[in-house]
């Protein structure tokens, strides 16, 4: 969730997201900065698209996910001149339906069946180990992106929020939260909205190291160096005894019942109240947090 962030534009043939190889590191990196990287579908597809590049190269043992300018994501697209939620685009993650010719809660779900908790499933399911080296606002759906990655690095000016209880919706779609940190912890971060630093998302367990910010790209990248030294299908196997504990304690089964209550949710406020969205632009979500 974005408006215009203090950085210079983006030309408007520059993609949305770049792709730079390394040595055995897959560097993939949002570019939307004068949005603070809010998520449209090009994005979200694009980052597909380079997930995919990256576990195709051989070359590439380690994936590294950032954000380009002051901030990793502030969140799904819900404001900027690029939103595009209306749009078609070829479907990847799933076998729904196109959602741009249709109306109300079927167009709805298609659309995040797809583009939200589909993608995010594929991703944290790649094969190859992602490390998020986040800094500035990682919010709402840029939580989602962070937190199927393997590994978090965080600068010190990293903070983590999740205000979408404010539209009266329970969390976002990709609803890890009682896995990435402790049930109480998650409830008070839903049920406040407020932010968490870096230091106390280190202190639950949400992030593996805390860094300077100006020594955030370099040590993130030597820590995945040191990981792309282990041999390829040992990474691979680990990372997938990893995700099947996670799954084993109700991680897939409880994504699929809370994405269902956001969509109750979302259809909820479509009856009584200005959209679906609880009727919240950017700026009413900031005054309701202070900001």
């Amino acid at each position: 969730m974005s408006d215009a962030a203090d950085e210079p534009p983006v030309p408007a043939d520059e993609p949305p997201v770049l792709y730079e190889r390394r040595g055995a590191c897959a560097l993939v990196t949002m570019n939307r900065p004068r949005y603070r990287n809010a998520q449209n579908s090009a994005m979200t597809y694009a980052l597909d698209a380079a997930f995919y590049r990256a576990a195709e190269d051989d070359q590439v043992s380690v994936v590294v996910l950032a954000g380009a300018g002051q901030h990793f994501s502030a969140g799904h697209d819900i404001g900027t001149p690029g939103r595009d939620a209306h749009l078609p685009f070829e479907r990847r993650a799933g076998l729904w339906w196109d959602h741009s010719d249709k109306q109300g809660a079927e167009s709805r779900y298609a659309r995040e069946s797809e583009v939200y908790l589909g993608m995010c499933r594929r991703w944290r399911e790649l094969p190859k180990p992602v490390l998020a080296s986040v800094q500035g606002a990682c919010v709402a759906g840029g939580l989602m992106l962070a937190w199927v990655c393997d590994l978090i690095v965080a600068a010190d000016d990293a903070f983590f929020a999740d205000p979408v209880v404010r539209m009266g919706i329970p969390g976002v779609e990709y609803f890890a939260h009682p896995w990435v940190m402790p049930p109480r912890i998650a409830k008070e971060f839903l049920f406040t909205g407020d932010r968490i630093d870096a230091r106390r998302a280190y202190e639950i367990g949400m992030v593996n190291r805390v860094v300077p910010r100006a020594e955030l790209e370099p040590r993130t990248l030597e820590l995945a160096e040191r990981v792309a030294q282990m041999p390829r299908m040992g990474l691979a196997l680990t990372k997938r005894a990893v995700n099947q504990a996670e799954d084993l304690q109700g991680l897939h089964a409880g994504l699929d019942s809370v994405f269902g209550l956001h969509h109750l949710a979302h259809a909820h406020n479509a009856e009584v109240a200005a959209d679906s969205l609880g009727g919240m632009d950017v700026a009413a979500m900031k005054k309701q947090a202070g900001a």
